[in-house]
């Protein structure tokens, strides 16, 4: 007797094997009261940091950092007297931009930068004015002038290394007063000073003006510089620059294009 042929099986569907773990899987669901509470906690925690932050004594001021100090005249006891009451309370609330123009009005300040350094420092990079040169007044003091003009100190001697402008008018700038005055004659003798390479102005003991186109320029060694008005001085000064490489009693760079060398 034959044997009869295998019957067919009919496949079985199964679950796969990820919706019967979903199907077992439990859920957390918060009940309204627990979102409440959960809510609330939250809540309190940023008002809390916040609190710590802002307005409590956690991270307040306690230094004043000051960088930038190099000439010696300006101290960090004075930058902090500028801030003033901004450099007490939290660090958070200091107002900084308040506190820059604070301490960049003190005279001797150029330029200020105030930036937080967590978690108790106020810090102050303060760049300071330079002179280029010094104006006698008439009691004999002695204010000094930076490159942009601005007259941020005086004291009983010139600082070294820059030229002292001395007005000493002819009687025709005298009689050219109405026009041009004293003011602007000094601001012309500042732009020449300013216009010296730093080496020149080391070399530089005066500048004295006798008008507006009669500058003149007195180097250390003795030697005068015919400067003529404070027009073109960036190219009088690079002509001068090049002609004190010869020894000479004067050099006169009035006419840039025409330079002189004499004695």
């Amino acid at each position: 007797m034959a044997d009869a042929p295998p019957r067919a099986r009919t496949p079985r569907a199964e679950a796969p094997e990820d919706e019967e773990l979903a199907d077992h899987a439990p859920r957390l669901r918060l009940s309204r009261r627990g979102v409440v509470v959960l809510s609330t906690f939250c809540a309190l925690v940023v008002l809390t940091g916040g609190w710590l932050v802002f307005f409590s004594s956690v991270l307040e001021v306690r230094t004043v950092a000051v960088q930038g100090l190099e000439s010696g005249r300006l101290s960090e006891d004075e930058v902090r007297a500028a801030i003033g009451g901004l450099r007490h309370g939290p660090l958070a609330r200091v107002d900084l931009d308040e506190a820059e123009r604070r301490v960049a009005a003190v005279p001797r300040v150029a330029r200020a930068e105030v930036w937080r350094g967590w978690p108790h420092t106020l810090r102050v990079k303060v760049t300071e004015r330079q002179p280029v040169a010094a104006v006698r007044t008439a009691e004999g003091s002695f204010v000094q002038v930076d490159a942009g003009g601005v007259e941020f100190a005086t004291e009983p001697q010139p600082p070294a290394g820059v030229p002292v402008v001395d007005l000493e008018l002819s009687q025709q700038a005298n009689e050219a007063a109405s026009v041009i005055d004293r003011p602007a004659l000094v601001r012309a003798a500042i732009s020449v000073a300013a216009s010296l390479p730093p080496d020149v102005r080391k070399q530089a003991g005066s500048l004295t003006v006798h008008s507006y186109d009669d500058i003149r320029l007195k180097l250390a060694d003795g030697a005068a510089v015919r400067w003529g008005s404070a027009e073109r001085s960036d190219r009088k000064a690079r002509v001068l620059t090049a002609l004190l490489g010869r020894k000479a009693a004067t050099y006169d760079v009035s006419a840039p294009d025409a330079p002189a060398v004499s004695g």
